[in-house]
């Protein structure tokens, strides 16, 4: 993936192919969870076990589910990227907090060497992550590129794969997550996505403002338009006769909708208070009402 990712920055793969990659980087690491482990059993949430009983055995699709995490690790904070430390502080902010399950599991005696396993190949990571954060804040000095993106998802992918808790691993990729689906209506084209999205700079003000993309009211999508912006979700810059002129969606975008410009590095430090709250919220579940919810 850290060659995929170079290639990207080179080359501009198309998404379609950029989709497909993961899947076969990922082989190997399937591979070595079958030899090592091959679990492909799941607990029941409690609510649910009336229904299945305890335990389901998802057989091949447990596998199909691994490559789906590899693939959403991998891409998911490539898309959520374009403005100075916000890759490598959410990365730094989930490396965090993989630790901080890792020690809480342990100190319950849960599954010892496996979270030490993870803790392994975490705690290097975060090493290297906060000393290149530094060096990646506003005003950067060294852009990470798609090349750290795609490193820095598959490192949690196979730490959550051949730790056994991905589950838990995607509790702690909700800013993530809702940037996916908030960003899905632009990714599988149904309304126009330009090939970037990032956030504009206002060279008067020196502050960020929403990028945006123009749609004309005759579009099919333009009902979905009209609907997410009666949510508020979205904000129409501009209107004509014609078209909406709205923001792009990510959540990037979106903070600077709800927040007002701000300068790139309040944007991260925004980004990476919010990826704290999220992130807590999802150790809270772990460990509070793991049994409800795992």
């Amino acid at each position: 993936m850290l060659f995929l990712g170079f290639v990207d920055d080179v080359m501009n793969v198309k998404w379609r192919h950029k989709v497909v990659l993961p899947a076969l980087s990922c082989l190997p690491l399937l591979m070595i969870y079958s030899v090592t482990s091959g679990v492909t059993r799941v607990v029941v949430p409690i609510p649910l076990r009336f229904m299945f009983g305890n335990l389901v055995d998802l057989g091949l699709f447990y596998y199909v589910y691994m490559a789906a995490l590899t693939i959403f690790c991998t891409h998911s904070i490539n898309i959520l990227a374009g403005v100075n430390g916000v890759e490598v502080g959410q990365t730094v902010v989930v490396a965090g907090f993989v630790i901080a399950n890792d020690l809480l599991s342990i100190a319950k005696g849960e599954a010892v060497s496996r979270h030490f396993f993870s803790i392994q190949l975490m705690a290097p990571f975060l090493a290297v992550s906060s000393a290149l954060l530094k060096w990646n804040w506003w005003p950067a000095k060294v852009f990470v590129g798609d090349t750290f993106c795609y490193f820095a998802g598959m490192t949690f992918a196979v730490v959550g794969i051949l730790g056994h808790f991905s589950k838990t691993l995607l509790l702690f990729f909700i800013p993530q997550i809702l940037n996916f689906l908030y960003s899905s209506p632009q990714l599988f084209g149904v309304v126009p996505c330009p090939r970037h999205r990032l956030p504009r700079l206002n060279p008067s003000s020196g502050k960020l403002t929403p990028s945006t993309f123009e749609i004309k009211k005759t579009n099919r999508s333009f009902r979905l338009v009209k609907l997410l912006a009666n949510l508020r979700l979205i904000k129409v810059i501009m209107e004509t006769d014609e078209t909406f002129s709205v923001n792009n969606l990510t959540l990037l975008n979106w903070l600077l909708i709800t927040f007002g410009p701000m300068r790139e590095d309040h944007l991260a430090m925004l980004l990476m208070f919010t990826q704290t709250v999220c992130n807590s919220f999802g150790l809270f579940i772990r460990h509070r009402l793991s049994r409800l919810v795992f």
